[in-house]
């Protein structure tokens, strides 16, 4: 019981660091996206979101071996076994095969495609290359960063990723006013220095490492095969799973990009810049939750980690929340001060990601569970395909002449579709009683979510819609989400938990 407390206090501490740790990176990188969209344009800053999306969607092997790496990481942690180093080792060979590969595939696949069939526009295809170029190499200091980031999550040093993400932060930040003065192509130094930015950032991590973790301080490329092969094997599904998301994000750019141009590839790219910045929140969360909810279940305490994992869907909803609510009803009003330049569909594209992301909050603590569990086989099929489905349809609608945002509805219908097998499949794996989570996170955040609109709304319609009015109204959404969601969504032993955490907080200073 006492390591319960213990470990529940340091989810709250990890929690509250991230939390205030991500305003500061979303203020800092919703500015320097309104600085980028005004020196470079909107055709631009159009290439730049679908030429690195074309390096995204070839980045799913990364995005699935970080999530493996972290998984066995967290799990040899809690096992208590001394295999940790072996482990870090063995990841750290994978990722340096999984570049070469990355390399291989950007290089052929990803180059013909660039050239061949994005819609570029007349005289910039040699930026467009060397953008394509930079952004693969960005990526590749990416994944040989890989391990070091899993270890800093597996160990829970969430200070560390605080840090170094403000360190990162501001490099971009003095990066945008040096661009202001840089005489040359915008956009090519402007990639070329976020490379730059890259590799110093993964020099802080992996000094970071060596300096704090034993496990990180050889540098040795010997492995366990048999780590090795488990490793792949898990890798070989999640691989599925991240070709999904990539289709929900980085694919229907490539998809807007053919039939539309790169002024619509525009506002999507500011709807991603406003979504990531929100969903960051909810990511960094589940950096201080993901470790615990695997290690209670590599140390078999079931119950612990059942209560974990609904109290981080409760909590990631709310936090999604707190910000999509106030942003839903007065995107326009924030666009306007926002953006010198707002691209046409961006205020639709918005507000449909937005609600899309509240359904999808919850989903991570479940994602974290599977992957405990390990059997991953049948839930990233049938994940995988319902995510693959946003691809041909939303081509369907377009080649039917529908408009952009057409893309963004099919991925809200298929977002809900998919939170409902997964509900089901891992409650089973993991057994969790599915009606027990209905009644204890789904009910009450559905209550909330309702309860939130509806005032709000309400209170627009009330309050003159001028300036004054749009900035009283966001305030009285964060009011309102806030107190909804503690008297609603969390139970009284939590409410006191919150209380408790924070008194202790206020009076130690």
């Amino acid at each position: 019981m006492g390591n319960n407390i213990y470990n529940e206090k340091r989810i709250y501490k990890n929690t509250i660091l991230l939390y205030f740790r991500m305003v500061l990176l979303m203020l800092i990188s919703l500015y320097t996206s309104r600085v980028v969209l005004g020196i470079l344009g909107v055709d631009d800053f159009g290439l730049y979101s679908v030429v690195g999306g074309v390096v995204v969607v070839l980045s799913f092997l990364n995005s699935s071996m970080s999530g493996a790496t972290q998984r066995f990481l967290s799990y040899a942690i809690g096992q208590g076994s001394g295999n940790i180093s072996e482990v870090f080792n063995t990841a750290r060979v994978l990722h340096l095969f999984i570049a070469i590969l990355f390399l291989f595939l950007s290089e052929t696949l990803g180059l013909w495609f660039l050239n061949s069939y994005l819609n570029i526009p007349s005289g910039r295809l040699f930026a467009a290359n060397v953008v394509y170029q930079f952004s693969i190499l960005t990526f590749l200091i990416t994944i040989i960063s890989v391990p070091y980031n899993a270890a800093i999550v597996a160990y829970e040093r969430m200070s560390a990723f605080a840090y170094i993400s403000i360190i990162e932060a501001s490099l971009k930040l003095f990066l945008v006013f040096m661009l202001k003065w840089i005489p040359f192509d915008k956009l090519i130094v402007y990639s070329i220095l976020m490379t730059c930015i890259s590799l110093v950032v993964r020099f802080i991590y992996s000094l970071y490492c060596r300096r704090h973790f034993e496990a990180c301080s050889a540098l040795s490329f010997h492995y366990n095969k048999s780590t090795m092969k488990e490793m792949v094997s898990f890798c070989g599904w999640t691989i599925l799973g991240s070709l999904g998301s990539v289709s929900h994000t980085q694919g229907i750019s490539v998809i807007i990009n053919m039939f539309f141009g790169v002024a619509v590839n525009a506002a999507q790219g500011v709807a991603n810049q406003v979504i990531n910045a929100i969903n960051n929140f909810v990511t960094k969360f589940m950096s201080a939750l993901r470790p615990q909810i695997i290690k209670t279940y590599a140390d078999n305490d079931l119950c612990s980690m059942h209560a974990l994992v609904k109290k981080g869907c409760k909590i990631g909803i709310c936090m999604v929340s707190f910000f999509s609510v106030p942003i839903f009803f007065e995107t326009d009003f924030i666009l306007n001060i926002w953006l010198e330049i707002v691209p046409d569909y961006t205020s639709i594209f918005i507000k449909i990601i937005l609600l899309a992301s509240i359904c999808n909050a919850y989903s991570r603590p479940l994602e974290a569970a599977i992957a405990a569990n390990g059997e991953i086989r049948n839930y990233q099929i049938i994940v995988t395909t319902l995510d693959w489905l946003h691809l041909p349809i939303a081509w369907i609608f377009f080649y039917f002449g529908s408009e952009p945002y057409y893309a963004m509805y099919v991925y809200l219908v298929l977002v809900n579709v998919i939170q409902i097998c997964k509900i089901y499949m891992v409650c089973r794996k993991i057994q969790m009683s599915i009606r027990s989570f209905l009644y204890d996170v789904i009910k009450p955040c559905f209550c909330m979510l309702i309860v939130s609109f509806s005032l709000v709304c309400v209170i627009q319609h009330i309050i003159p819609r001028d300036t004054y009015g749009s900035i009283i109204t966001m305030f009285l959404a964060v009011f309102i989400v806030v107190i909804v969601s503690y008297y609603v969504v969390m139970t009284s032993v939590e409410r006191r938990r919150i209380v408790d955490f924070v008194y202790n907080k206020i009076k130690k200073r």
